[in-house]
């Protein structure tokens, strides 16, 4: 993807995400038949957070997982929830106010391709349902691995490929044709959800994201597929 194509994307991703904020929350339990908050109550454990630690919540939409990211870290840690749609940290602001941990995070308006923070900065960066909407995903990681301090996780929570082919056939089915129109039927938006699956035709597969996440200095890298790879988790560590 060239540089024209990854401005036009970017610029695409952030009209879509702008435009469907107030749904996003709705249409993630209806999309994943609401196991999203089970991938990533797993995911949590798997991380083992302890009190104090910093986390960065990268393209963070409505603030889900900065919010329990910041529950974990308690009063002595902070967490950071970066997106680049307003609109989409504006309706996490309110839920972060009324979650009552808003002592200890920051919502922070930036791209998640250039991070504005300084090297080994940040215990963990994570990264959920949203490594597949970036023009470059090897660049991504590589500025989530910069800013985690040695030792450090970068994480991310994603739609993938199921690697059995005829359950991947049934998942694109589901996917590309159906999603859409519950999409329609739910919160009347086709168009904005008939994108979102194609941003899955491109993406690396769980074996594929794995040598990304060596190509940006994470080693060893922990996979778990969940739903027979519908959604998988990456856990790499900075060496």
């Amino acid at each position: 993807m060239d540089q024209t194509q990854m401005k036009d994307k970017a610029e695409y991703v952030h009209s879509v995400f702008e435009s469907i904020a107030d749904e996003y929350d709705k249409m993630n339990n209806v999309i994943s038949f609401g196991s999203h908050v089970a991938w990533r109550n797993y995911t949590m454990k798997q991380m083992n957070i302890q009190p104090g630690h910093t986390a960065l919540d990268v393209a963070c939409g409505t603030g889900d997982w900065t919010i329990a990211l910041a529950q974990a870290v308690g009063q002595e840690g902070s967490v950071v929830g970066l997106d680049f749609s307003q609109n989409m940290l504006d309706v996490g602001a309110y839920k972060v106010a009324n979650a009552g941990v808003g002592n200890r995070i920051k919502l922070v308006n930036a791209d998640a391709m250039n991070l504005p923070y300084e090297d080994n900065t940040f215990d963990f960066a994570t990264i959920g349902f949203a490594l597949r909407n970036v023009p470059d995903v090897q660049r991504v990681l590589n500025e989530m691995a910069r800013v985690v301090k040695p030792g450090g996780k970068v994480v991310s929570l994603e739609v993938s490929k199921p690697p059995f082919i005829p359950y991947r056939k049934l998942f694109y089915l589901y996917f590309y044709k159906i999603l859409p129109l519950i999409a329609k039927w739910t919160v009347n938006k086709y168009e904005e959800y008939a994108w979102l699956p194609q941003s899955l035709t491109n993406f690396p597969d769980s074996r594929e994201l794995a040598k990304m996440f060596q190509n940006a200095g994470l080693d060893p890298v922990q996979i778990k597929l969940f739903m027979g790879g519908v959604s998988a988790l990456h856990i790499g560590t900075k060496q």
